[in-house]
């Protein structure tokens, strides 16, 4: 897997030509990719530099079409230079199902930031899911970044060649019976019920079109329990500002609750909302623990930001 080995080597070159002075010396590819032995692309117009991975570890079908990494399987990292001290990274990275949880745990600790986790296909085999992310930072840092998330997934994939498609432990045939009352208690919220699942909805605010928009237009967190109270399942979304997102999905993961998916449902809505959607298995009430610590970090994130803007404009009313 010779494309692992890439990726620092090919962005320690261009800091090293990057912050020699205030021009820009004459990028020489050729000679770069010699030296790196990996094919990378630097746009003189953009001051840009992109690195890709094509995931030529995993054979992924689209509708019974195996397809080469060029059409959509590969995963790329571009570099351009803010300052002298700092550049920003942006990219896109394809995952697997069992790849995903844990770069995003990767991402959390480099202090990358991730602005979308959805899928580009139907009827894929494995499931592929692409992650896009970014970052501001010294460039050794931001290198230091992507070369974690390579490391991550090659340790997964020499672990587990094929993809899985389960997670594991729990077995999948149940009937729904989850006691509401303990939960409630756990959350500090009223809950739904339907045939033995129970669902909570917390809902938020936003304006859109010059339209207040509440709970039920789509604003809103949401958690729900299936399953038995010892062998449960929890799925739901939160409805987050994007300051607010790198805790809760660190609260999420702490308690073992996968993020599945994350981006937009509106166009224009102000504050900008960002949706994560989860997936969860165990104990009924660890879920519920875990889902109320996501929420208190993010009630106590939000409540910090509306005291720093009051404290702003005070200073600036003065």
């Amino acid at each position: 897997m010779k494309f692992w080995r890439l990726g620092v080597h090919t962005l320690m070159l261009l800091c090293s030509s990057m912050l020699r002075g205030e021009e820009q010396p004459v990028f020489n590819q050729m000679q770069f990719e010699q030296q790196t032995g990996f094919k990378g692309t630097y746009n003189a117009e953009e001051k840009a530099f992109k690195t890709t991975f094509p995931r030529i570890d995993v054979k992924v079908a689209v509708d019974q079409r195996v397809l080469d990494p060029y059409l959509g399987l590969t995963s790329w990292a571009a570099f351009t230079q803010k300052d002298k001290q700092e550049f920003l990274v942006m990219g896109d990275f394809v995952l697997f199902q069992d790849e995903v949880n844990p770069v995003i745990a990767v991402l959390l600790e480099q202090r990358l930031h991730i602005t979308a986790l959805h899928n580009h296909f139907f009827y894929d085999q494995p499931r592929v899911y692409f992650m896009h992310i970014e970052g501001l930072g010294p460039l050794n840092q931001l290198a230091q970044a992507i070369r974690a998330i390579l490391t991550k997934i090659r340790e997964i994939r020499v672990e587990t060649v094929r993809p899985k498609e389960t997670s594991d432990g729990i077995p999948r045939n149940f009937s729904n019976g989850i006691t509401a009352a303990p939960l409630e208690s756990i959350l500090g919220l009223p809950s739904e019920s339907s045939n033995g699942m129970v669902k909570f909805v917390v809902g938020g605010k936003a304006v859109m079109h010059d339209v207040a928009l509440g709970k039920l237009m789509g604003i809103n967190s949401w958690a729900a329990f299936g399953g038995s109270d010892i062998n449960a399942v929890v799925d739901g979304d939160f409805a987050l500002q994007p300051n607010e997102m790198d805790a809760v999905l660190s609260a999420l993961l702490k308690g073992g609750i996968q993020v599945v998916a994350i981006h937009n449902h509106m166009i224009g809505e102000k504050p900008s909302f960002i949706f994560i959607h989860y997936w969860g298995m165990g104990k009924a009430e660890n879920l519920a623990k875990t889902i109320k610590s996501a929420l208190e970090v993010r009630d106590k994130k939000d409540q910090k930001d509306q005291k720093d803007l009051k404290d702003k404009k005070a200073v600036q009313k003065k």
